[in-house]
């Protein structure tokens, strides 16, 4: 359990919702934090199916005729990085937000800190998974399992043979004097969906599963199980109280974030944000 457990914690094992309410959500989660003092854990899966752009990510990398034709969403996140795609069967979505002056101001050490929880969860499903203790060069730049592998913020699976391969992406960014961590794991691997969201045919679907593993892949536990210890294991690290959604108003407000900025136009190809939602 982490030194921030003598503080108010709540878990969320969120309901599915679209790629720009999710983002949406971490930014008032962020509020509650320094307006409530309530700090959040969470949980959640995308439906529909959506790629998350990372900050600065060129939009002409994506396929967008791809994502129409399979319904696939897009929007960008506030951290760096490639591109994620998620889904609601092969990723596993999780948030922790806490107020900056309680954790580590150094990045590594707040990374480590962030993360425990996350290594205490791939160890519950029985999963032999740790930080990168090496970098790998890029394979495709602009998706965040194919980018290079970072000691830092990569949780990979040690290879008997061979280079390890990547589980689990991890980024952070701070707002209004907030941390935000969040992080995809992967479950099982959907490599034609990975990398039919962007413009390239150079990479194969043989070459992501070589450098990706999947939760699925190295024990054989179901999602619900998967879920059940990413979750237990983020409600022990910090002694959060399971609380049945979110808090009145918190939700509505997340819904006009993302009509303004997550799911908006500008936003997702410029990171503009709109004063006020666009009609339609």
């Amino acid at each position: 359990m982490t030194a921030l457990a003598d503080r108010q914690w709540r878990l969320i094992v969120d309901d599915p919702r679209d790629g720009p309410t999710q983002m949406a959500l971490e930014e008032i989660a962020a509020r509650t934090a320094l307006e409530d003092d309530i700090r959040t854990v969470r949980v959640y899966d995308w439906e529909p199916s959506t790629l998350s752009l990372g900050y600065r990510q060129n939009p002409d990398t994506v396929d967008w005729e791809f994502c129409e034709e399979n319904d696939i969403g897009v929007t960008r996140r506030q951290t760096g990085g490639g591109g994620i795609y998620h889904d609601a069967i092969a990723d596993i979505s999780y948030t922790i937000v806490a107020p900056a002056a309680e954790v580590p101001g150094d990045l590594m050490e707040c990374y480590a800190l962030f993360c425990e929880p996350i290594l205490e969860a791939f160890s519950r499903m029985g999963v032999d998974a740790q930080f990168a203790d090496e970098t790998q060069d890029a394979i495709y730049q602009p998706s965040c399992y194919l980018r290079d592998i970072n000691p830092a913020h990569d949780i990979v699976v040690p290879a008997k043979a061979g280079p390890a391969q990547k589980l689990s992406g991890n980024a952070q960014y701070r707002q209004r004097d907030v941390v935000i961590q969040h992080g995809s794991l992967s479950f099982d691997r959907e490599p034609a969906a990975h990398l039919g969201v962007f413009t390239t045919d150079s990479v194969s679907t043989e070459t992501f599963t070589d450098r990706v593993t999947s939760i699925s892949e190295q024990t054989g536990i179901s999602r619900e199980r998967a879920v059940s210890d990413l979750a237990s294991a983020l409600e022990d690290w910090c002694d959060a109280n399971p609380v049945d959604g979110w808090r009145n108003g918190e939700l509505e407000a997340a819904r006009e974030l993302a009509a303004r900025k997550f799911g908006a136009d500008s936003w997702i190809r410029n990171r503009e944000v709109l004063t006020e939602a666009a009609d339609g």
